[in-house]
């Protein structure tokens, strides 16, 4: 999640929380006479506060979060464990799962990374993690069936032994069924191997491919409709592009539009927003940061970009990493529904975004979370939980109505 320097932010300096002025602060109207979820009426995300209670903790450094069938949370440790909680027998003491033996943790940065179950978990048992592997920190995709490690099958990887930062490492399954991983451009700063801009390496990218198949040797296929599957050149994995350390993104299960958010290098942290139409995305790293040029080397004529929904400035203030979160699509708060949670690891501040069916965003700041936030994810009951990284934290988080400022 670092960024390792920092560049000059005149132009931005002192912004908290900029959504591009186009798509941001709908009239009153616009929000207060929506229709939101089964009839429940659309409130302003202005109403609503984010609370976070404290469920478990003890975890070491817990960087990803999943939910099963049966009700628990998979909870990812940095040096290789898995965990268990379950909100009704709590963190289980011992691990269930111990890849530390295929792990690279000899960076702040790598670890194991990303943890989701199979879409037929209840029947295989399977999980699909992400990782830094020994011995050169090698970023790797692999299956394994949970409580079997010497059964692990890897399925992708990408050379990765520069530098220890910028890894991704997210994974998660569509709606369509096929898996997406994020990666990071190759760690150091200013994108040294130019890795954003170029379809013929994984870093940098989010990839999409079938585990249900295998295809000319390899443990997967490359689906049909893969947006670069007949570009010369270009790795026909990569479902999006021009990302520097997407740690963290999810995916919608309504219609199945990737929220990622993308780490900066010193000026913006951003949060992009990809429907399945728009596959093959340049998110614009390295040519820009954000919506700021970054290095017009990398900006070629005729490319064109896709901006940011959200982004914000850390330059001068307490903002440092934009961690990802997820659409809440759980049934405790239906006025929350279809609202994207976000947060940053050093402000902590809880940010709300929710896109609106006229088109354009909403969006608000709507209290806090707990101390260094790691990750955001979602029983199954589409419920919300938020990992806290040295303290060891899982939280469970909610929503409250708040009365407006007027009717006070």
């Amino acid at each position: 999640m670092s960024r390792r320097r920092r560049r000059p932010a005149t132009m931005l300096a002192g912004l908290l929380i900029l959504t591009l002025s186009a798509l941001l602060s709908p009239p009153a109207s616009a929000i207060g006479s929506a229709a939101g979820p089964s009839g429940t009426r659309a409130v302003r995300l202005t109403e609503l506060t984010v609370v976070s209670e404290r469920v478990a903790f003890g975890l070491q450094r817990p960087i990803a979060i999943t939910g099963l069938p049966d009700g628990r949370m998979l909870i990812a440790e940095k040096a290789g464990t898995v965990r268990a909680y379950h909100p009704d027998t709590g963190l289980a003491a011992d691990p269930v799962l111990d890849l530390s033996a295929r792990v690279d943790t000899s960076d702040n940065e790598r670890g194991l990374l990303g943890i989701t179950p199979a879409p037929n978990f209840a029947r295989t048992g399977m999980l699909y993690v992400a990782y830094t592997s020994l011995p050169a920190g090698t970023l790797t995709l692999a299956r394994v069936p949970l409580g079997a490690p010497d059964r692990l099958q890897v399925l992708l990887t990408q050379e990765h032994p520069e530098y220890g930062n910028h890894n991704g490492g997210q994974v998660a399954f569509g709606r369509d069924g096929y898996l997406y991983w994020s990666t990071g451009d190759g760690g150091g700063a200013n994108d040294p191997f130019k890795s954003g801009q170029n379809l013929g390496t994984l870093l940098g990218k989010i990839v999409r491919i079938d585990v249900n198949r295998s295809c000319g040797g390899k443990p997967y296929c490359v689906p049909f409709d893969n947006p670069f599957v007949r570009t010369p050149g270009a790795r026909p994995e990569i479902w999006v592009y021009g990302l520097r350390n997407p740690w963290k993104f999810s995916i919608d299960p309504v219609d199945n539009s990737l929220w990622i958010g993308d780490v900066g290098q010193g000026l913006i942290e951003e949060i992009n927003h990809i429907r399945p139409s728009q596959r093959g995305a340049n998110l614009g790293w390295s040519c820009r940061e954000g919506t700021p040029v970054f290095d017009q080397t990398q900006c070629r004529p005729g490319v064109r970009l896709t901006d940011p929904i959200a982004e914000y400035d850390h330059y001068m203030t307490e903002n440092c990493s934009i961690i990802g979160g997820q659409v809440y699509r759980g049934s405790v708060t239906p006025e929350a529904r279809g609202t994207y949670i976000a947060s940053d690891y050093c402000s902590t501040r809880a940010f709300a975004i929710r896109a609106k069916s006229t088109g354009g965003y909403e969006s608000a700041e709507i209290g806090t979370f707990p101390t260094q936030p790691t990750a955001f994810g979602a029983d199954v009951n589409g419920e919300l939980y938020v990992l806290s990284d040295l303290p060891g934290w899982l939280s469970k988080v909610r929503f409250e109505r708040v009365q407006p400022a007027s009717n006070r």
